[in-house]
């Protein structure tokens, strides 16, 4: 079947190709002038004969293949001739162009893998150099958040600490901030690994809340500085000042709404007060005037 199949291709090619010599021809007459017309009339005589003989041939072997018993197994492919809404006719395109995406999706994420893999991703310096294990003494990090906490001058904020889900490892701080506004920090141990900060009208006492943004953009602002300052602070050597000096700047907000600015001297810019905090001097500044 296979070789009466390869027949039958090949008896098309040879009547293609001796098409395509009779229309050459005849355009080659037709752009340049015919001096033996006689000539021309034979040459083109012999090719529609070879095209005639080559049509026989595609027949008597068309003839001779046999007619299938059943439907050939096309698999999903056979369910897109079914489909007639023009919109959806080029399938098969969007399908190859998908598995082009994929395959270059694949091809960069590993030379992303390679590269990634010969850096190192620290967010700290600290290297220890010395190979001995050294003995470690058992430290319970609720009772670090605790005197931590106990330990911070909170003359103008409250922190509460919640834990609920248990576990001593982790722990929620909500800080309410002189009837200016709420925060939410989630600690890891003593690492801080996320900040929410929202209006003092505003609910953050739920888990939940402190997946969604504050309503008011002064808030938002505030929260995209406590998210840099929570990078600037990170130190996983020195945990706990790097939290404490975290919460001091994040004290240093009380006067959002009373001070100015220190470069511009003025209360509001673009209708918001000074919303960035110095991360050294924690002097007030507008987001425009800290370049």
């Amino acid at each position: 079947m296979e070789n009466q199949i390869n027949s039958a291709i090949n008896a098309i090619k040879l009547l293609r190709s001796s098409v395509s010599n009779v229309f050459e021809t005849t355009l080659s007459a037709q752009n340049n002038s015919i001096q033996d017309e006689s000539s021309f009339l034979l040459e083109l005589q012999d090719q529609l004969s070879t095209v005639d003989v080559n049509f026989k041939s595609i027949e008597s072997t068309i003839n001779a293949l046999n007619v299938p018993s059943g439907p050939f197994t096309l698999g999903n492919t056979a369910v897109l001739n079914h489909e007639a809404d023009p919109d959806r006719q080029g399938v098969y395109t969007d399908l190859v162009n998908s598995y082009n995406w994929y395959e270059k999706t694949h091809l960069y994420s590993a030379l992303a893998n390679t590269m990634l893999s010969q850096n190192s991703l620290k967010r700290s310096f600290y290297t220890s150099s010395n190979k001995r294990r050294r003995p470690t003494v058992p430290v319970n990090p609720a009772q670090l958040v605790d005197h931590m906490i106990n330990s911070i001058n909170t003359n103008n904020m409250t922190i509460k600490v919640y834990r609920p889900f248990g576990t001593p490892t982790s722990a929620f701080l909500h800080v309410n901030l002189s009837r200016v506004m709420k925060a939410a920090i989630i600690l890891r141990g003593l690492v801080i690994e996320l900040v929410t900060v929202k209006g003092f009208n505003e609910p953050l006492d739920s888990v939940d809340d402190h997946w969604i943004e504050s309503r008011y953009a002064v808030f938002r602002k505030i929260q995209d500085h406590a998210h840099c300052a929570m990078l600037h602070f990170y130190s996983p050597t020195f945990a706990e000042l790097a939290t404490r000096s975290f919460i001091t700047w994040l004290a240093s907000y009380s006067n959002i709404f009373s001070e100015p600015c220190k470069r511009c001297q003025r209360f509001l810019l673009n209708n918001l007060p000074p919303t960035y905090r110095d991360f050294r001097s924690l002097e007030p500044l507008h987001e425009e005037c800290r370049h």
